[in-house]
């Protein structure tokens, strides 16, 4: 069963910095895109980041400039480097994954959330 494990997220004083990881697991074959989305607290889910197998990144309008997405294929992979960090990006951040298994053609995938908190 296709599991996505998130990790890195935590408490940070606004301008400070996390990277946030997630890593694809059982079964895995390929893994086209990667994203991360966010979920601030009572407002919807939406994309922060994603990017292609080859390595294009495509960044929300709020991420440009001070979040970096980067992938591994090799270990099937993604990360998100987050720097000036606001009190805005409070939010649940959840990584999101096209993958292809040895038994099933490509669906898409959660992972569970990390909690990410920008406070002084």
């Amino acid at each position: 069963q296709v599991q996505l494990v998130e990790s890195g997220g935590g408490l940070v004083q606004p301008g400070g910095s996390l990277r946030l990881s997630c890593a694809a697991s059982g079964g895995v074959r390929d893994v086209a895109t990667m994203a991360w989305y966010r979920q601030p607290p009572g407002k919807q889910r939406e994309l922060v980041a994603g990017i292609l197998k080859t390595g294009r990144p495509v960044y929300a309008d709020s991420a440009k400039g001070r979040f970096t997405i980067s992938r591994d294929n090799a270990k099937n992979a993604v990360y998100l480097q987050m720097n000036s960090l606001k009190p805005e990006d409070t939010a649940v951040y959840y990584c999101n994954a096209d993958i292809a298994t040895q038994f099933q053609e490509q669906s898409n995938y959660w992972g569970q959330g990390t909690q990410v908190t920008v406070s002084s």
